[in-house]
């Protein structure tokens, strides 16, 4: 399929932008955060990789705005969680807000990471690396190998240090 070039994603948000932000604002029951999602639906068509043809404009819109959705709501429940526990134990002296932002962001592109891979990868890495399970109980748990583990965790593990790496010049 050809991927769509520039003049046609500009008549597209011409024709169907205030489309778009009205459904949003529908979906957020905020127009500002519509405002924000229907730039950000426009920016990853703008800067997709995958060749796409837009037949119908609203319903191929709408897709993509429910990934933009669903990315922000992930990204929501993530910072909720992460403020929590930051104010979990009020006489521990955090970070700044610098060190805090950029941890965020981090935590972010981990969680997204994680998304990507199979549900026993990242299964496997996490009860390994949260939970402290062993790889026996893993294998036992998934119904999968030891060996399989392993190679589980070590493919997780991977994918985090390439994220991690250079966002915050871990080594």
């Amino acid at each position: 399929m050809p991927s769509v070039d520039s003049a046609q994603l500009t008549q597209l948000y011409e024709q169907q932008h205030r489309w778009l932000r009205r459904w949003l604002s529908l979906q957020l029951d905020c127009s500002h955060r519509a405002a924000d999602l229907m730039q950000d639906t426009f920016m990853r068509l703008l800067t997709s990789r995958e060749a796409f043809e837009i037949r119908q404009p609203r319903p191929f819109l709408a897709k993509v705005a429910r990934s933009v959705l669903s990315n922000h709501y992930r990204r929501a429940r993530l910072e909720k969680a992460y403020l929590e526990t930051l104010q979990a134990d009020p006489e521990l002296i955090g970070p700044d807000l610098a060190t805090q932002l950029i941890l965020f962001e981090t935590l972010v592109q981990l969680d997204e990471a994680l998304a990507e891979l199979a549900i026993p990868v990242r299964q496997a890495f996490l009860w390994s690396q949260l939970d402290g399970m062993s790889h026996a109980d893993i294998a036992e748990r998934l119904q999968i190998s030891i060996a399989t583990v392993k190679r589980h965790i070590v493919k997780a593990g991977a994918r985090c240090l390439l994220i991690a790496s250079p966002a915050t010049g871990w080594q």
